[in-house]
């Protein structure tokens, strides 16, 4: 790491005395092994006795009086009061460091919490001692024994996880001989703020866990090219059972898919890449009745082959392949295995290989819709799904498939109905009722209950009892942010989705959405910086590059970038972002002909979201018509979509995103009363108290719906109520967004942008 950061020139040096400060910005396991490794080596230095703090928190990079770079805040200073609670030898963990660490499970039996101690201006500190084998230091510091401690645990156990864990912003280890004074060395690295928790693609061996591995997609060999899917599965299930065994590291299929059809291979990059010390590569050869699989096991730190193997074996007993490949790295690997992981390994998913096959078709067409948005991929994975099935109705992972295929076309393909949900519902049902204890029981209703259902209490229990059995499934921990997000749990949502993209660290999906946390949060630079990492992963990606564009959009009200990155993207590239983002670059510059050309392309029955607000096609044309000034037209074009509007409000009477749509035409349209009684009626079904993100939303729509009906105090108090909380509204979307017209000439209303304008 200290080469590194001085050949970048990330380094700050200050004059030393007795000790140094190591900050680190990727995980909270990071100075902790760096102090077990400082441990380590100071046992052949018997004397130099040091003692060790570490905590986590803000830290921030200043200039001081003497016009040097050095670095300041509570990150360090409360480090500092931790290392002072403690003697030589001992590594001592603040509790808000160790609440992360024990989530960790190969952490927990070496962190013994000790309880509060006063401190410096009279701050008590909960205090966790590290120790390990023969490093750190077991003994009960003298500060406690003499009895300057606030609270002490009298047990000194191991620390239990808690219920709410806090996110680690910087995590600072604190270094200082005991017997000399406390002069810092300040190692220092500022990375973009999204860094937190990912691969940058060049970090330190040194933090990666020894026992982590990713699973590469396998190479066909097979005559019949047809055959690709199958040797997709055969890697799929190994990676699925290795993903089960909670003392490994295992990255999640998203990411090592992009390394699929790679010409050459650089396995040290690739690891480095992924956050992983080892890397499964292998081969797979299907003629007729038979296969051979290959399968090596890289050290890919030093290029070492550890293990390999071939197996020449009948078509019928590739799951017992793949099982014994897992069962022997996880050997290699020296990693503990229980029986229920075991029990979980050996069981083969289906007996009916023709029923495997349509399941990872399916499975491809589902993470292709996920990125391109594409529901025909939905729809046509739903129909595989269904055939396989049918042919094992025992089939608890097409079960598992379904079910997620079903929430996705219910949520992202305008499905709100009861016969979707009914269908998702049939599904989680099977997979519970075949394997209720398994993790993809919980984790498919955890994910029902959260799109379906909006129940997030439950769905957030479910999960817990998922990650227990797939605790290398990055799924559990971004849906468990997407809760988070719901109900105002901010902070924690940004920790969950950062750990998600620390087991699928090529997935720039993750990205995406902690990015569209950052930005509720109005954070635009830690938006910006994490779209421009995901940059790197996607280049080509058309709704990574639009969605960048629209930080500066909300930031600073700059349209170019949204302009060139919606008019460079070919329709043929990506039909959801050239026609939708395109056509509001249009709307927001006064484009009104370029609008209408875009409004051109999609049908007339279309539906158009904007924030999630239901508003037909028809609505976007008589807005069109009405900033063009041709009165007669918008009131046609409102008219018509009123009925269409009308009909998903009766077909869908709980959507309130329907109803909001509905709302804003009869607003349009002058019908006054209505559109009030539509807008208020959506917020009360989406309340902020149940939904943090569509709630607010809501409130700013209310807010447009009163300016629109020419009631500007009602407008304006809602539009105050949406400044003050996380959510869509931005400075930019006031400055440019012609729905807030009918408030524009009011003077209140350059006070409200003023309020969200850039620092």
């Amino acid at each position: 790491c200290f080469q590194a950061a001085e050949k970048n020139g990330k380094l700050i040096r200050l004059p030393t005395g007795d000790g140094m400060a190591l900050l680190f910005f990727r995980s909270p396991e990071e100075p902790v092994r760096c102090a077990l490794e400082v441990s380590e080596s100071l046992k052949k230095h018997t004397k130099i006795q040091v003692r060790m703090g570490i905590h986590s928190g803000p830290v921030n990079q200043v200039q001081d009086v003497n016009d040097r770079s050095n670095v300041a805040g509570a990150g360090i200073n409360v480090a500092q009061r931790v290392l002072d609670c403690g003697d030589a030898g001992h590594i001592l963990v603040s509790k808000h460091l160790a609440d992360d660490l024990v989530h960790y499970r190969h952490w927990q039996p070496y962190l013994h919490d000790l309880g509060e101690c006063e401190v410096k201006h009279g701050m008590r500190l909960s205090i966790v001692n590290l120790h390990k084998d023969d490093l750190g230091n077991p003994a009960l510091p003298e500060k406690f024994k003499r009895g300057g401690i606030w609270k002490r645990n009298p047990k000194a156990g191991p620390v239990g996880a808690p219920r709410w864990p806090k996110i680690a912003l910087i995590a600072a280890l604190l270094l200082s001989a005991v017997a000399l004074s406390g002069s810092l060395l300040i190692f220092f690295r500022r990375p973009a703020p999204s860094s937190a928790g990912m691969s940058s693609g060049s970090g330190p061996v040194g933090s990666i866990p020894e026992k982590s591995i990713a699973v590469l997609p396998f190479d066909n060999l097979s005559d019949d090219k047809q055959n690709a899917y199958f040797a997709d599965g055969v890697q799929d299930e190994i990676l699925n059972d290795l993903a089960k065994v909670a003392d490994l590291k295992v990255i999640s299929r998203t990411s090592v898919m992009q390394f699929k059809n790679s010409a050459q291979r650089n396995l040290r990059g690739i690891a480095n890449a992924l956050g992983v010390t080892h890397i499964l590569e292998g081969t797979v050869k299907r003629a007729g009745d038979q296969i051979r699989v290959s399968a090596q096991l890289i050290d890919a730190r030093t290029d070492a082959h550890v293990w390999g193997e071939r197996y020449d074996r009948n078509l019928a007993d590739v799951f017992a392949v793949e099982n014994e490949v897992a069962e022997q790295i996880v050997a290699q690997l020296k990693s503990r295995l229980s029986p229920k992981e075991k029990a979980a390994i050996e069981q083969k998913p289906t007996s009916d290989l023709a029923a495997y096959d349509l399941y990872i078709r399916a499975k491809v067409l589902i993470d292709k819709a996920v990125f391109n948005e594409s529901r025909k991929n939905l729809f046509e994975s739903v129909r595989l799904l269904e055939q396989a099935v049918q042919r094992d109705p025992s089939f608890v992972l097409a079960y598992y498939e379904l079910a997620h295929a079903h929430d996705q076309v219910y949520l992202f393909a305008f499905d709100h109905t009861k016969a979707r949900l009914a269908a998702a519902d049939a599904a989680v049902q099977s997979v519970r009722r075949l394997r209720p204890d398994s993790g993809e029981a919980h984790l498919a209703l955890a994910k029902h209950l959260y799109w379906g259902y909006r129940d997030y209490d439950r769905a957030r229990q479910e999960l817990e009892d998922a990650r227990r059995a797939l605790p290398n499934d990055s799924t559990s921990y971004l849906l468990s942010g997407y809760i988070d997000r719901r109900q105002g749990r901010w902070e924690e949502s940004i920790r969950n989705m950062q750990h998600a993209a620390e087991l699928d660290p090529q997935n720039f999906f993750i990205l995406q959405q902690l990015a569209l946390t950052y930005k509720n949060l109005r954070r635009y630079a830690d938006a910006a910086a994490t779209l421009d990492h995901a940059l790197k992963l996607a280049p080509r990606d058309a709704s990574v590059r639009v969605q960048r564009a629209y930080v500066d959009l909300d930031w600073r009200a700059d349209l170019k970038p949204l302009h060139s990155a919606t008019e460079a993207i070919p329709a043929k590239d990506s039909p959801s972002v050239s026609v939708g983002d395109r056509f509001l670059a249009a709307l927001y510059e006064r484009d009104m002909n370029t609008a209408n050309q875009v409004l051109a392309a999609l049908s007339p029955d279309a539906v158009f979201v904007k924030e999630t607000v239901f508003l037909p096609r028809l609505w976007w044309d008589g807005l069109v018509a009405r900033l063009r000034g041709d009165t007669s037209a918008a009131r046609a074009a409102f008219t018509k979509a009123r009925g269409d509007a009308e009909k998903i409000v009766r077909e869908q009477p709980d959507n309130g995103f329907a109803l909001c749509g509905l709302g804003m035409i009869d607003a349009a349209l002058g019908n006054k009363k209505d559109a009030i009684r539509e807008g208020e009626g959506a917020v009360a079904l989406v309340p902020v108290t149940k939904d943090a993100i569509d709630g607010a939303m809501l409130i700013q729509y209310l807010a447009i719906i009163y300016a629109w009906a020419g009631k500007n105090d009602a407008a304006f108090e809602q539009l105050s109520v949406a400044i003050k909380m996380p959510g869509y509204l931005s400075y930019g979307e006031l400055r440019v967004d012609p729905l807030w017209d009918p408030l524009r000439n009011d003077p209140r209303f350059e006070k409200s942008v003023a309020m969200l304008a850039p620092k």
